[in-house]
């Protein structure tokens, strides 16, 4: 019975996969599973409570029973609201001043999916395979924004599909490693220009939308080591590798005149090396009730400098101006065993964000600093069956814009976003 439905869930989570939309506050998802969740993934390299251990540290699989799956999925609305304070329109060949919206929302609701089956081959060497969206951002704003001509959408997924295998060195040591087949989609839209009518034939001032459309397929690698230090102590660390994508796509324009559609639409292409991450992690169980839980990850933004959109004829038609920074993540969590049956899970968590400074703050990309507050709960539905539940609050500061690109034709975007996150994740483990 147990492997018939096994069979059933593990396609729905492979069409779940492809079909979400993977979405936060920022670039990088940490929303890989629920479990830990709870914990705002303090411990995420050392817990290996379940098949999800797949994504954060492969040779945690060593401490899981002879068959596991684990589904789950994390609900995510992220909030971007802009204040102008200033900002100038500007499209080539005129200037106008900053008009429409200035409390626009730039966020909503997303799903971020995920999978992972983990079997032991034989008591020390286990296989496994993680369905995952390791990367994710959705921003998008309403046609009248003031910031239109910077963006007006910029939405990037990625599906993620990683078989692994682990070793169970001794009773001390395990080690793991996988490959990562990656899909990175990318789409981009923003007013490109403004003419008058003497242009188009149509009274007063008429707006062209030009609008990226590319994908990639591409390969990386991730490792991982647990050290089993006693019964109480736990030490994990993973690396997950840089991942370069080549973008190819279509650049087409859209407004009222077929010429300058003509004339602007094209194939382009882009590079960006998506950046490769670093977890150091432990557990430490304190009595039969309460465990720490902690966890410092970096991650390699400056691998992200610029991303320029070049067309087919070698012209480069936009760069984006990232100058991101490489950034660190700090993770304290708690467990407390209520009694055989749950678990309660607390976390706090503070996340740098890649960005530099408010100059560098893209419209596409309104991050700041964040620090999590979070809570959760394991229910074992029996010996076999667990049911995570997780919830999260991303606190994040007033975040200052002044993005002038006024000498490129895209205005000046000044201001300030008020934004906030609330992350709710389920997961369902199952041993067989």
């Amino acid at each position: 019975m147990q492997r018939k439905m096994i069979a059933r869930l593990l396609p729905a989570a492979l069409l779940a996969l492809a079909s979400g939309s993977a979405s936060a506050a920022g670039f990088q998802l940490l929303e890989q599973n629920a479990s830990g969740l709870g914990n705002a993934y303090a411990g995420s390299a050392a817990v290996a409570e379940n098949a999800s251990t797949i994504f954060f540290n492969p040779a945690g699989m060593t401490q899981l029973q002879e068959r596991e799956i684990s589904l789950g999925a994390s609900a995510v609305r992220p909030s971007f609201k802009f204040k102008d304070k200033g900002s100038t329109f500007l499209t080539a060949p005129i200037a106008i001043p900053a008009s429409g919206d200035t409390s626009d929302d730039a966020g909503d609701w997303a799903v971020i999916p995920n999978g992972y089956l983990s079997w032991a081959l034989n008591k020390d060497l286990y296989v496994g395979v993680g369905l995952s969206a390791p990367f994710g951002l959705v921003t998008e704003y309403d046609d009248s924004w003031v910031g239109r001509a910077q963006a007006l959408k910029f939405e990037i997924k990625t599906y993620n599909i990683n078989p692994s295998i682990a070793w169970r060195v001794n009773d001390t040591v395990s080690v793991g490693a996988g490959l990562n087949w990656q899909r990175l989609e990318a789409e981009y839209e923003r007013v490109a220009t403004v003419l008058p009518d003497v242009v188009t034939g149509v009274p007063g001032l008429s707006a062209s939308v030009a609008t990226l459309d590319a994908d990639s397929d591409a390969w990386g690698w991730n490792v991982g080591a647990l050290f089993t230090l006693s019964p109480r102590t736990k030490v994990g660390v993973s690396y997950r590798s840089t991942i370069e994508h080549k973008l190819e796509g279509d650049l087409e324009v859209e407004g009222p005149n077929p010429v300058v559609n003509a004339l602007q639409t094209s194939k382009a292409e882009a590079d960006v090396e998506l950046p490769d991450t670093f977890i150091l992690s432990v557990t430490q169980q304190l009595d039969d009730r309460w465990e720490m839980l902690g966890d410092v990850s970096w991650t390699g933004w400056s691998s992200i400098k610029e991303v320029d959109i070049e067309r087919s004829s070698g012209v480069i038609a936009q760069t984006l101006e990232t100058e991101f920074r490489d950034t660190w993540r700090i993770a304290l969590g708690a467990n407390y065993k209520l009694n055989d049956a749950w678990k309660l899970k607390f976390g706090v968590a503070y996340d740098q964000t890649p960005v530099k400074d408010r100059q560098r703050r893209l419209v596409s990309l309104p991050d700041n600093d964040r620090t999590w507050f979070t809570v959760g709960g394991q229910w074992k539905v029996s010996k076999a069956n667990t049911l995570d539940l997780g919830a999260a609050y991303l606190y994040v500061p007033k975040t200052k814009i002044d993005n002038d690109q006024q000498a490129d034709g895209r205005g000046r975007v000044t201001g300030e976003y008020t934004s906030s996150v609330w992350i709710l994740g389920a997961q369902y483990s199952m041993a067989f």
